[in-house]
């Protein structure tokens, strides 16, 4: 990647994010954030710019850099997608760390966090803008939809599906063949041996669903 990038998002992910970009040699510009306390700060040595909507930062977006969302919040991570599709006309980059593996017929699109040790298998779909953390496993045939976040050391097994605005605990076990549906959440460390209904959060080993 020949332009540095700026990082939207200073807090959550966007420590690993930057280091993510150093391992495969990629200029950080600075970060953005929406927190005026941390204006001037620096995160290993690389500056925290000014505010995520500053356009005196983000007209260099699609010129001179790329952009890449570190934003653990979906909705404002989601805003701020729709910001850099509307006002830059750009998506951001992956960020994929060195020691990830991505099978050569994997299909990735836009904006994905995938973090070091990551395994993701053959045929297996990501959607845009997924936060995979580290040491999980997506295994062959499985398919991610946009906005879901992977916790670390999940396994999702073969031919599972993980719709839109899921969130996976770390050390979950999804076993093959379950869907997961959208805004559906899974709670750390649960084994999933059957699908879960959207907007359902599970726990437990079987994961049995949560009463609201």
């Amino acid at each position: 990647m020949e332009k540095p990038v700026i990082i939207l998002g200073a807090k959550g992910i966007a420590h690993s994010a930057l280091e993510i970009f150093n391992s495969n040699k990629v200029v950080v510009f600075g970060f953005l954030d929406e927190d005026q306390k941390l204006h001037g700060h620096e995160i290993n040595v690389v500056p925290i710019l000014g505010h995520t909507e500053d356009d005196g930062f983000l007209k260099l977006i699609g010129k001179k850099c790329e952009a890449f969302i570190a934003v653990d919040d979906n909705k404002y991570r989601q805003f701020l997608v729709k910001m850099l599709n509307e006002k830059r006309k750009v998506q951001p980059i992956n960020a994929i760390h060195e020691t990830a593996y991505v099978s050569t017929d994997a299909e990735i699109g836009h904006g994905n966090f995938i973090n070091a040790k990551v395994n993701i298998g053959a045929g297996t779909k990501v959607g845009s803008h997924c936060i995979i953390n580290s040491g999980a496993i997506i295994d062959h045939g499985a398919t991610l939809g946009d906005f879901v976040q992977i916790g670390a050391g999940a396994i999702v097994n073969s031919n599972v599906i993980v719709e839109e605005d899921a969130f996976i605990g770390s050390g979950v076990i999804l076993v093959s063949g379950v869907t997961i549906g959208k805004n559906a959440r899974v709670g750390a460390g649960s084994v999933v041996i059957s699908s879960v209904k959207a907007n359902e959060t599970v726990f437990g080993n079987p994961a049995v669903a949560i009463k609201k």
